[in-house]
């Protein structure tokens, strides 16, 4: 099962050790944003996990950092309701975006998400990406349009996570991909790279944690 599509878009062994590196640092929490008053002053260079509920953002940190109670893992969709901030080495800020899409929440609590999530992602100057987790089982699904919609109109660079790739096939990850490549094709602001991971086996960490490193870099050089 391959880490990356397309494949030779894979980073280098260098870039894997620089992510290595980059991930053993200390990483704490920092803030918890329930509202847009709370939300931190942006100091640090920026990466956001999106997704839609039960997606497995808080399980994709822990597996990044390597700290298994960093964010806390729930079988219960919808229950992070705030934006979490989590420093990571005093190089990065690691953002956890409340899920969405989660029908059998009050209405009330849905629309106070969608405009924290919306807050957040207009005119954050420090956000250098946001990964979007997709289940790798279903791919983008409707509820994730919206927001592939608004990072869009936003300008907001994005990239598509895929997540709980043990659970599929490989046949049907294999047929997955390339219709998943050609739907963000059509998206100005995605980029065209997918990571295809799995906290559960570890898998396509190394490589995610690569693409952050280097990504880090990039903005700590200009």
């Amino acid at each position: 099962m391959p880490d990356i599509y397309p494949v030779d878009a894979a980073p280098d062994a260098s870039a894997e050790e620089q992510g290595r590196l980059l991930f053993a640092k200390p990483c704490r929490f920092v803030a918890g944003a329930a509202d847009e008053t709370a939300i931190p002053a942006d100091t640090l260079p920026e990466i956001a996990f999106a997704g839609r509920s039960n997606v497995g953002k808080s399980s994709l940190v822990n597996a990044l950092t390597g700290q298994n109670a960093l964010a806390r893992v729930s079988r219960t969709p919808g229950r992070t309701q705030q934006i979490n901030f989590f420093e990571l080495g005093d190089r990065v800020m690691l953002v956890d975006l409340p899920g969405y899409g989660y029908a059998a929440a009050p209405k009330q609590a849905i629309a106070r998400w969608t405009k924290l999530i919306e807050r957040y992602l207009r005119g954050r100057a420090s956000l250098l990406r946001v990964l979007v987790l997709l289940d790798a089982r279903f791919g983008i699904k409707d509820t994730d349009e919206p927001v592939l919609r608004l990072l869009d109109e936003a300008a907001v660079s994005y990239q598509a996570v895929l997540t709980k790739a043990d659970l599929v096939e490989e046949e049907a990850l294999a047929a997955l991909l390339p219709r998943l490549g050609a739907m963000l094709a059509r998206h100005a602001a995605a980029h065209p790279v997918i990571h295809i991971t799995s906290a559960e086996r570890g898998s396509g960490i190394a490589a995610l944690r690569g693409m952050l490193a280097t990504l880090a870099a990039e903005r700590g050089a200009r």
